[in-house]
């Protein structure tokens, strides 16, 4: 199935997990794809791996300048663009304990890299977006947006980012811009790496489809919301939890005791 055959699409945070997995799947269904990501190295490898006309550019979404720049390769090299997808958030920030240890500093950079950086890159995507007449954004939230897992500030901006999408798809339709989210789960990615007996306990006890996700999981969301099957979709929000939010197994657990 080549449901992006002659699309341009950028990836932030394209280099691992998530970014990389989409990069995988729009790829193989057709799509000429930018890896973009902080890391330019890994960007690469990832671009050389995959299938089609693939390329890589160094991105920092907390740099206005590197976000243009970025957006410019892509219109450069594949003369347009037609999906963003926001996945690039603040990495390895250190777990600070109590909510009122955490310093101010963590706050900003979280808020500047998961939810300015996808403003940026909207700002400077939506005019090739809107000229392509096929545009669409796709922003990585999180289930911390909408429930409590722990880490106030990166779940404060996630939840930033889902007003985002809402707001940006009301002022984008009328550009034929379409802006949705993907809300992931548990991911087994390479933040999980030694915490496996955590992963094999969170499938066991807490997702009620007994498993935590994976990559691919988002990544096929994220192709369907960006593709034109989804062509009547904007401003929603699609859960890829496994259940967590829907099932509280905890509960139903204590009443079948």
């Amino acid at each position: 199935m080549d449901r992006f055959e002659g699309y341009a699409a950028l990836i932030t945070g394209g280099a691992r997990g998530i970014g990389a997995a989409t990069a995988r799947r729009l790829a193989e269904e057709g799509a000429r794809v930018l890896v973009a990501d902080l890391d330019e190295e890994v960007a690469r490898e990832t671009a050389a791996a995959l299938p089609g006309a693939a390329h890589a550019v160094r991105c920092d979404v907390g740099d206005p300048e590197s976000v243009a720049a970025a957006v410019a390769y892509a219109a450069e090299t594949f003369g347009g663009l037609d999906v963003l997808v926001n996945n690039a958030f603040a990495r390895d920030l250190p777990d600070v304990g109590p909510f009122e240890d955490e310093p101010e500093d963590g706050w900003r950079q979280q808020f500047d890299v998961t939810l300015m950086g996808a403003v940026r890159c909207a700002k400077a995507a939506l005019p090739l977006l809107a000229a392509g007449g096929r545009g669409a954004i796709v922003n990585i939230g999180s289930v911390n947006a909408e429930a409590y897992f722990g880490n106030h500030s990166y779940s404060a901006a996630k939840a930033g980012l889902a007003s985002l999408t809402r707001t940006l798809a009301g002022s984008a339709a009328p550009r034929g811009v379409r802006v949705n989210q993907v809300t992931p789960g548990t991911i087994a990615t390479r933040a999980w790496h030694s915490r496996e007996k955590q992963l094999a306990a969170l499938a066991d006890r807490v997702y009620p489809l007994g498993r935590v996700g994976t990559p691919e999981d988002v990544a096929a969301a994220v192709a369907f919301l960006a593709s034109r099957d989804a062509a009547w979709i904007t401003g929603t929000n699609l859960r890829v939890d496994g259940g967590l939010l829907a099932v509280n197994s905890h509960f139903a657990e204590v009443l079948g005791e």
